[in-house]
């Protein structure tokens, strides 16, 4: 279960994608559930609406590409006579109560009787440190939510370690990684002429899940670490590129005269293929990590940096702990200061091909999609 349909932007979709094929080659049966109580966005015309048109479109052309066509459902839940696109309501509530395991992608699924028929739904929190500390906060609402799950994953693999500061008050949370289809995103080309290092943002997110605890404020924004690191190109001594929208002048001038150039992230964001091509035509990844990651000390780890990898691009990425965890092989590099940077961007360029096919083999090592969803199905017991 997901929400491809209600925010169809590419990360979004990949991210759902990757969990359908990686099911798909263990040899299981998977249907795409969309069971949404919010009205969906129509990434064409940046708008809303109760019409489901464009997610069921969208829906079928996914389902035509990734082999899970007449396996799919929207219903428009947030509607009183819950219609439906693609299989019908009576089929889904089938489905539901047979069901081996519902995959609650992202923990967005808001709970409603049919879904709550079936007693194997998994928890997999891609936002690692709200939850925990919502729940050590006693926000009862969260911690019955989280209750009605079969078991709970995280991206956020030191939570429930002593890395992670939020205590987890006796409930099990189980470290999984993103998953990816990497044949899906490997090529044998090496990057283009004047290729630069890119990163694929969204720059602001409204505050809507920045949160307090204990007398500080922990952002979920990637702005303002981007901010903190506008000097990595001028440091680094090549440019930078970002696909992102900065609306502030002053900020986006800031960023140009340090070395960063801008690209649109429309396009990317409504062409999953163009998103692929784009971190494929790159010479590797910057980026940073949303701040509530940082000093969380979570372990987290982006899918996008993680395709960038299954591409064959070295990433630079914001230490979060994950090296702790995928070790320090080169290919993937993590920092925590500027003089960080400059020198991941020498050593990589200093061996290029090195660095590639090593980023090339963590994917494949830590990321592949088979292997990560068969962990979790195991370690979920089913």
């Amino acid at each position: 279960m997901g929400f491809m349909g209600s925010c169809p932007i590419a990360g979004v979709i990949w991210q759902h994608v990757h969990y359908i094929v990686g099911l798909q080659r263990l040899g299981h049966e998977v249907y795409y559930i969309e069971d949404s109580a919010r009205i969906p966005y129509n990434a064409e015309t940046f708008d809303t609406s109760n019409d489901y048109t464009y997610a069921a479109n969208l829906l079928t052309r996914l389902a035509d590409e990734f082999d899970f066509k007449n396996r799919w459902s929207f219903c428009a839940r947030y509607l009183p006579e819950l219609p439906t696109a693609g299989l019908p309501l009576r089929k889904i509530r089938q489905l539901y109560k047979s069901a081996d395991a519902i995959l609650n992608i992202c923990g967005t699924q808001e709970f409603n009787d049919d879904l709550l028929a079936n007693d194997r739904i998994l928890y997999i929190e891609s936002d690692p440190g709200v939850e925990q500390i919502k729940v050590d906060q006693g926000v009862q609402s969260t911690i019955d939510y989280l209750a009605r799950h079969h078991a709970l994953f995280t991206f956020g693999e030191h939570v429930g370690t002593k890395r992670f500061p939020v205590p987890i008050h006796g409930l099990k949370w189980l470290p999984t990684r993103q998953p990816i289809v990497t044949n899906l995103w490997k090529t044998q080309r090496p990057p283009p002429a004047g290729a630069v290092f890119t990163s694929i943002a969204n720059w602001s997110t409204s505050g809507l899940k920045d949160i307090t605890w204990r007398g500080e404020k922990y952002l979920w924004s990637k702005s303002r670490e981007f901010i903190r690191f506008v000097n990595a190109p001028k440091m680094a001594r090549e440019p930078f590129e970002l696909a992102t929208d900065i609306k502030d002048e002053k900020t986006r001038t800031k960023f140009s005269k340090s070395g960063w150039r801008f690209r649109s992230p429309h396009d990317l964001s409504v062409r999953y293929w163009d998103y692929r091509d784009y971190i494929r035509r790159s010479k590797a990844e910057f980026t940073v990590a949303k701040d509530q990651y940082v000093r969380l000390d979570t372990g987290w780890f982006s899918d996008r940096s993680a395709c960038y990898l299954a591409a064959g691009r070295p990433v630079i990425s914001q230490e979060t702990g994950f090296t702790k965890l995928y070790g320090d092989r080169g290919g993937l590099f993590g920092f925590r200061k500027l003089s960080d940077v400059s020198e991941a961007v020498r050593e990589s360029n200093a061996d290029y091909g090195h660095h590639s096919r090593v980023a090339r083999a963590i994917a494949k090592e830590i990321f592949e999609a088979e292997k990560v969803v068969a962990s979790l199905l195991d370690r979920a017991g089913l």
